[in-house]
């Protein structure tokens, strides 16, 4: 019996991301879930947030809200008792043990910016050359990347290098392909910049089905992926064994987010464990 789908409401004075990020990262835990993110964003007044909690305990639904007024909070607590709702203060708590922590008062400023600094201006470039350098289209970035990502098509390169990026990390990416040599332009990288990603025969095959599907492909086509994705796999082990200096993550299984905070482990050397193999 497949469960009834089930809505998340995410109500935020300001772009709702971190509230978003949060709730997304949590619902990995439960890939069998079905559920539906709603949003609710740049509501700053208790005259907005009424009809929005009222729709949420009809339903019933989970409000995950993300606000810095105090007066606002202190309403979105009110209501959801009195209504009934399950809620969760994503900001408020921590705010508060800030205050008491720092012993100095929050702005109080949905969305409030960050002062540009070097840091910022050094995310900005780590993202411009990231994307510049996808998928090897400039050959010669390799030699100015911080992390260059190693691995067969469907390894999650492409969104682990923009997730590394945004942490201000130029990152480069090379696509194994069988009958293909490597890019000169990678022997010349530093010890320790080059990561292999690997996957598993099953898992590979199980993303290379989901890509067929995808573009209408008949099922008659499965036949035959299994028997290249074992040779792709093959040929990628060959290429790690070939460069032992290079780290290697095996990604069967595992989230972007998880796999990029093992490769920040190992690339700064406090790792406490070593990759899945």
């Amino acid at each position: 019996m497949i469960a009834q789908a089930r809505y998340i409401d995410i109500l935020s004075d300001s772009t709702g991301e971190t509230a978003e990020r949060v709730v997304r990262a949590a619902l990995l835990q439960f890939p069998q879930a079905e559920v539906e993110l709603r949003r609710h964003l740049r509501v700053r007044t208790a005259e907005r947030v009424e009809p929005i909690l009222r729709q949420v305990a009809d339903e019933p639904a989970l409000l995950v809200f993300s606000v810095v007024s105090p007066e606002l909070s202190a309403y979105i607590h009110r209501m959801t008792e009195e209504l009934g709702i399950e809620a969760i203060d994503v900001i408020g708590g921590v705010i508060g043990k800030l205050t008491s922590f720092l012993g100095c008062k929050p702005l109080e400023r949905p969305g409030a910016l960050m002062p540009l600094s070097a840091e910022y201006f050094r995310r900005i470039e780590a993202i411009e050359f990231t994307v510049k350098s996808e998928a090897g289209r400039e050959a010669r970035a390799l030699t100015n990347a911080d992390v260059v990502l190693v691995g067969v098509s469907r390894t999650s390169k492409t969104p682990l290098a923009t997730l590394l990026a945004q942490r201000g990390l130029k990152v480069a990416t090379v696509t194994l392909t069988m009958g293909q040599p490597l890019p000169a332009e990678l022997a010349d990288t530093r010890l320790g910049r080059a990561f292999g990603l690997a996957i598993s025969v099953d898992n590979l095959c199980e993303l290379r089905q989901e890509q067929l599907v995808r573009l209408g492909m008949s099922s008659s086509s499965f036949a035959s992926v299994r028997v290249h994705v074992e040779s792709e796999v093959r040929f990628a082990a060959q290429v790690f064994a070939d460069h032992p200096s290079w780290p290697v993550i095996d990604v069967s299984g595992r989230s972007v987010e998880e796999t990029a905070a093992i490769l920040l482990e190992l690339r700064t050397g406090r790792s406490t464990r070593p990759p899945r193999s």
